[in-house]
């Protein structure tokens, strides 16, 4: 919703969709390329474009999608998809106190979203698993990102533990109580407890570049590091089996390296 307010509401006001044609939406793509817009949200206004004119054709508004062959500039900036090694993520829990530990370890370790993990409630956890059906989402409780959000997340014996342990310091564990909750027994602020508790911890040990993304996409490349059936990761995320493989998952060099050396030794057997 954000995004289409600001850059297509915005941009073409009260115009009828049938008056746009293809060269003023590629103009704009192109102009908030220019501005210095990430890669991924010119993309998905290229998206969204799309999507916009398939529903008005299906309604009868329009005869043709003017977006249909809309590209995406060249000149976005992307950011690098960066991933913590297992070293790092050692460093970053130990810097941490109980809280924000298990809140990291829930996106490390259980792979989940930030929404997810500050829109649990004590009756969806167990000792086996977290049951995701809701999320926070800009300060309101909302439902999972995806159909395949919603999901039983796997927890480790040794974080459903951890769970217990923060469980004895909960105000009130009612089963529809937050297991992470504000003061005044709201879902605590992803952003407050990042700024003020999480990321400033991180950053003295070098890791002030992290964030909740870089969890998930560390989860999924140590994963995958451990040899984990991808399906498998996939499911514990809570996204296709697609966008694990092409979007989450970073190889390094040194796993590369170790592929291309197994294919030189091939060649000399």
């Amino acid at each position: 919703m954000n995004r289409t307010s600001n850059h297509l509401v915005a941009s073409f006001k009260d115009r009828e969709l049938s008056s746009i044609r293809r060269d003023e939406l590629q103009d704009l793509l192109d102009e908030r390329a220019k501005r210095g817009l990430s890669f991924s949200v010119v993309d998905h206004l290229r998206w969204d474009l799309r999507q916009i004119f398939e529903m008005a054709i299906g309604e009868g508004y329009v005869q043709l999608n003017p977006a249909l062959l809309l590209f995406t500039p060249k000149e976005p900036r992307r950011r690098e998809r960066r991933v913590m090694n297992l070293g790092e993520v050692k460093q970053c829990l130990e810097v941490l106190d109980l809280r924000e530990r298990l809140i990291v370890k829930l996106a490390i370790i259980a792979g989940m979203r930030p929404g997810e993990i500050f829109g649990l409630t004590w009756g969806r956890l167990s000792d086996t698993h977290a049951e995701i059906v809701q999320r926070v989402y800009r300060g309101d409780i909302d439902t999972p990102k995806t159909y395949q959000s919603v999901r039983k997340a796997a927890l480790s014996c040794s974080l459903a533990a951890e769970v217990e342990a923060w469980r004895q310091f909960a105000v009130d564990t009612k089963s529809e109580a937050w297991v992470f909750p504000s003061e005044r027994m709201t879902p605590l602020s992803k952003d407050n407890c990042w700024r003020r508790h999480i990321q400033p911890r991180l950053a003295t040990v070098g890791l002030g570049w992290a964030n909740f993304l870089v969890m998930r996409r560390t989860h999924s490349s140590i994963m995958k590091q451990l040899g984990v059936d991808p399906k498998l990761v996939a499911d514990q995320l809570g996204h296709s089996l697609d966008v694990n493989q092409n979007v989450y998952t970073r190889v390094s060099v040194e796993q590369r390296k170790g592929a291309v050396e197994q294919f030189e030794a091939a060649l000399v057997m």
